[in-house]
This record gives structure tokens, sequence and C-alpha cells, in this order.
């Protein structure tokens, strides 16, 4: 199966997934990388949730929970934004909210997953990611995979403290 990794799963958002997501989406911590700039409210995160259901080619974009294959409990996130059918490309995201979970291989299994999805099942010719030049364990985990650096992006991303430069990093659908 595509999205069951040695540790970690994928799966489609649920319902049940309001708390987790209202927690993850309200953390400040992650706002300076997701264009969040105000809280979100459980009323406006259920409406999220029930459009979610809706086809990648209809919303453009993809959420998918990460969780432990163990237990299941849900870690983090990992997203299909910008799909391109016709372009066949798609921007990617991810985070890894729990910090017990971090720098433990989740998010490059995740990422791992998430690109074979995309390669096999929506045929994408290329997945991008943008990477703040400042953020070395990501920028160490996108090398890792084979995503390559293409440009930087100078004062690209607004943060309290000004401005951020952006590394945009692509990976190609290997030839077949």
């Amino acid at each position: 199966m595509t999205l069951v990794g040695t540790n970690i799963c994928l799966r489609a958002l649920e319902p049940e997934d309001l708390g987790f997501l209202y927690q993850v989406e309200n953390n400040q911590e992650f706002w300076s990388v997701s264009d969040t700039i105000a809280p979100y409210s459980k009323a406006v995160l259920k409406t999220y949730l029930a459009d979610s259901q809706r086809s990648i080619y209809d919303s453009r974009q993809l959420r998918l929970v990460i969780c432990l294959k163990e237990s299941l409990d849900p870690i983090g996130f990992v997203d299909l934004f910008d799909f391109d059918p016709r372009h066949r490309k798609a921007g990617l995201g991810i985070v890894i909210s729990e910090e017990g979970q971090r720098q433990k291989g989740r998010a490059k299994e995740a990422i791992n997953l998430v690109v074979q999805y995309g390669f096999r099942h929506l045929e994408l010719h290329q997945l991008y990611a943008y990477v703040a030049v400042d953020n070395a364990p990501s920028v160490g985990l996108f090398e890792s995979l084979g995503f390559k650096c293409s440009g930087e992006l100078k004062s690209w991303w607004k943060i309290p403290d000004g401005f951020a430069d952006l590394y945009v990093y692509q990976k190609m659908r290997p030839l077949s």
C-alpha cells in the first residue's frame, strides 16, 4: 500500500481530527511557515474538515495526517498544495507537530510516501517545496530525499522580524 511506511502511515482527515487540527493550526510556532496570521476557530476548521473530502482535482490541495503506525496517534500533517494537473506539479509542505517525534525520520518517511503517491497515482511530473534558507534541518531533509535546490527567493516570506529568504527545492519524476 502506498501510504503505509515502516514507522508511519498517512491517512485522510477525519471529523475526529478537529482537536488535533485546532491545536496545530493555532500553534504560533508554525505560523511563520504556513501563511497563518490569526487563530482559527473550531467552526472554521469543521468546515475545512468537511471540505477536505473533495477530490484533489477539485480543491487543488490534499492534506494527509501523519500517524505513528503502531498506535495510529497523529503527529503531524503533509500537504500537497497548488496542485496543477495540466502541468503535473504540486507544492509540498510538512509539519511534525509533536516535538518528541522530530529528528526521528518521520518527516523523511512521510515525504517519501507522498512523493511516491504523487508520482504514481497523480502522475505528477514534479513536486516542489519552499524552505527557509536558515532552516538547516529542513534543507538537509529535502536534499537527503533527492530534492534539488533550483533557486533562492530573496525576502520572499514575511516573518515577525522582517523577511526571510527561501530556497525552492524540486524533485522530478524519474524517467521510465
